[in-house]
C-alpha cells in the first residue's frame, strides 16, 4: 500500500514497536498551530462579517462538522472556512470561520461531540495560508516492543543530523519488525534538543488510508480522462472495503447503470451516489434531446466532467493535489534509492529558507524564499540546513514549476515522463488548475516519547503528516496507523 502511494523507504532501519492508532479518538489529539488574528467580537459586522471560531471536535471530519453546521445555521456550507482539514478518528482543535453579517454568535448551535468558543470577528475568511502547523499527542494501542521507540528515535535524531541518509535508508522490505529487544537503558527521547528527522512523504490518508485512489483520479484528470477519473472514484473496488462496497463498485464499472449503481451504494457512501446520480440525470437528459447513443450510453467525456462538479470544491482540488503528492513521494524515494540526501544540499538541488514568522519552536519552510544551489554554495547551504534555517525541496508539479538542475532534477523530469505527463498538463479548468509549489523532502521535529503507555508529542509544520513521523515507530501496514 506504501509502494503504491510512493514511499519505498524508511528513515529508521530498526525494528518497530507494532501496536495500533486511533482506538479512540482521545488516543489522537491534533492542536492547531495558526496564525490569524481577530478583531473584537463587538466589532462592525458590515467591516469584520466573519465570525470566528475555535472548535474542538471528537470524531468528526471538518467537511462533516462543517456541513452540519451549515445546516443547523441555514446557510451556505460554502460560508465557512478553515484553514486545515481534520480526520474524524481524531479529537482536534482548530479554527473557523463563519461568513455571515446577521449572525448571532450567541446562537450558534450545540453539537454533539464538539466544543465551540467564539473568538471574535474578521474581515475575511480562514485559508491554508493562516495554518502554520500542527501540534501532536498521540498513544499508541497495544505496542508488541514499546522499547524500541528509543533505539528508533536515536536512529531518526541521526538522520535528522544528516548522518544517516546516505546510502542508509531503509527500504520498506529491509525492516525486520520482530519482538527483538533494545536496551532500555538507552538514551531516552526527548531529553535533548536534537530534532529527528523523517521522509517528508505524504501520509496514506492523503491518498485514502484504506482505499488509496485519490491519486488515480487526479492522474485521470491531468490525462484529461474524464471518465477514468470517475471510475477511478466510483469503481475500483478494494478488499479492504465490505462486501457490499465491493459490489456496487463492480456494478457500477460492469454496467455503466448509473441510476441502479446509485441505489446500490450504501448510503455513507454520499459522494458515489451523487456522482451516479448526475450521471443518470445526463444520460437521460442526453437522451431526451437525440437518439445518437455515445459508447457510454448517451454520455461523453464532458458529462463524465459535469459529474465530478457534484463534489465539494476542496475535494474536487485534492484530487489533483494527490497526484502531485505521489509524484512528490516517487521523487523523494528516487533520490533515496540512489543515494542523495534529503537533509544536506548537492549541486542543482533547489533550497529554501525558514519562515521567520513561524510559531516557536515550529520549523517552518517558506518556499516564497527559493535559491538554487551550485557547487560554490553547497558548503555554506548545509550550514543553513544543519541549522534548521534552510530545507532541501523537490516539486510538487504545477504548470510554472522550475526544475531542479544535476541529478535532483533529473530525478524530477524521469519521475513525471514515467507517468506520461508534462507540467502543461496541470493546466487544467478550474477547480483542478495547478501552477505548482515547492516542498521540503525531510521533516525535522523535536519529539517527546514515553513508553507506558507508549505516547508520543511532536509539532509538524502544515502539510507534513502525523503518519510520516508514526510510521517509523509502529512499522506497521498503513490501515493499523488510519
Amino acid at each position: 500500500m506504501e509502494r503504491a502511494v510512493g514511499m519505498a523507504y524508511y528513515a529508521s532501519e530498526g525494528a518497530g514497536t507494532g501496536g495500533r492508532l486511533r482506538a479512540a479518538p482521545e488516543d489522537f489529539r491534533v492542536r492547531e498551530l495558526e496564525r490569524f488574528d481577530t478583531e473584537s467580537l463587538d466589532s462592525d459586522p458590515e467591516a469584520y462579517p466573519h465570525v470566528v471560531c475555535r472548535v474542538t471536535l471528537r470524531g468528526w471530519d471538518t467537511n462533516d462538522f462543517a456541513r452540519e453546521l451549515s445546516n443547523r445555521l441555514g446557510v451556505s456550507r460554502e460560508r465557512i472556512d478553515w484553514a486545515g482539514t481534520k480526520d474524524k478518528y481524531a479529537v482536534s482543535t482548530q479554527l473557523l470561520s463563519i461568513q455571515g453579517r446577521g449572525l448571532d454568535p450567541e446562537e450558534l448551535p450545540a453539537i454533539a461531540d464538539s466544543g465551540i468558543e467564539v473568538l471574535g470577528r474578521s474581515g475575511r475568511g480562514l485559508y491554508f495560508g493562516d495554518l502554520a502547523g500542527n501540534a501532536f499527542e498521540v498513544r499508541a494501542s497495544d505496542p508488541a516492543v514499546p522499547e524500541n521507540a528509543l533505539a528508533i528515535t536515536e536512529e531518526l535524531r541521526a538522520f535528522g543530523a544528516g548522518n544517516g541518509d546516505r546510502n542508509e535508508a531503509a527500504s520498506i522490505d529491509s525492516v525486520s519488525n520482530d519482538d527483538g529487544t533494545d536496551d532500555p537503558d538507552a538514551t531516552g527521547a526527548g531529553d535533548g534538543p536534537v530534532p529527528i528527522g523523517v521522509p517528508n512523504y505524504f501520509g496514506q490518508q492523503r491518498f485514502g488510508s484504506r482505499r488509496p485512489v485519490t491519486h488515480d483520479v487526479g492522474l485521470a484528470i491531468c490525462r484529461r480522462d474524464w471518465e477514468g477519473a470517475v471510475l477511478a472514484y466510483v469503481g475500483n473496488p478494494r478488499e479492504s472495503e465490505p462486501e457490499a462496497t465491493q459490489a456496487a463498485r463492480r456494478f457500477a464499472e460492469e454496467t455503466r447503470e448509473w441510476a441502479a449503481a446509485a441505489e446500490k451504494f450504501p448510503g455513507g457512501l454520499r459522494y458515489e451516489r451523487a456522482i451516479c446520480g448526475r450521471l443518470a440525470e445526463r444520460e437521460s437528459t442526453n437522451r431526451s434531446v437525440s437518439d445518437e447513443k455515445g459508447p457510454n450510453g448517451g454520455i461523453g467525456s464532458e458529462d463524465f466532467r459535469a459529474a465530478l462538479d457534484v463534489l465539494p470544491r476542496n475535494l474536487q482540488q485534492l484530487f489533483v493535489n494527490a497526484a502531485q503528492s505521489y509524484l512528490f513521494n516517487r521523487m523523494v524515494s528516487e533520490r533515496l534509492d540512489r543515494g542523495l540526501p534529503l537533509v544536506r544540499a548537492v549541486p542543482g538541488d533547489v533550497v529554501c529558507f525558514a519562515d521567520r514568522a513561524a510559531p516557536a519552536g515550529l520549523s517552518l519552510p517558506d518556499v516564497s524564499r527559493e535559491q538554487h544551489v551550485d557547487e560554490r554554495r553547497v558548503e555554506t547551504i548545509d550550514r543553513h540546513c544543519a541549522r534548521g534555517r534552510a530545507f532541501v525541496t523537490a516539486p510538487l508539479v504545477g504548470t510554472e514549476t522550475d526544475f531542479s538542475e544535476g541529478e535532483p532534477g533529473a530525478i524530477e523530469r524521469e519521475v513525471l515522463a514515467e507517468e506520461g505527463l508534462a507540467r502543461s498538463d496541470f493546466d487544467l479548468p478550474d477547480p483542478y488548475y495547478s501552477s505548482g509549489i515547492r516542498r521540503a523532502i525531510c521533516c525535522r521535529t523535536d519529539i517527546d516519547v514515553t513508553l507506558d503507555p507508549l505516547e508520543l508529542s511532536f509539532r509538524l509544520p502544515k502539510g507534513s503528516y502525523a503518519t510520516t513521523v508514526l510510521r517509523e515507530y509502529l512499522k506497521v501496514a498503513p490501515t493499523e496507523l488510519g
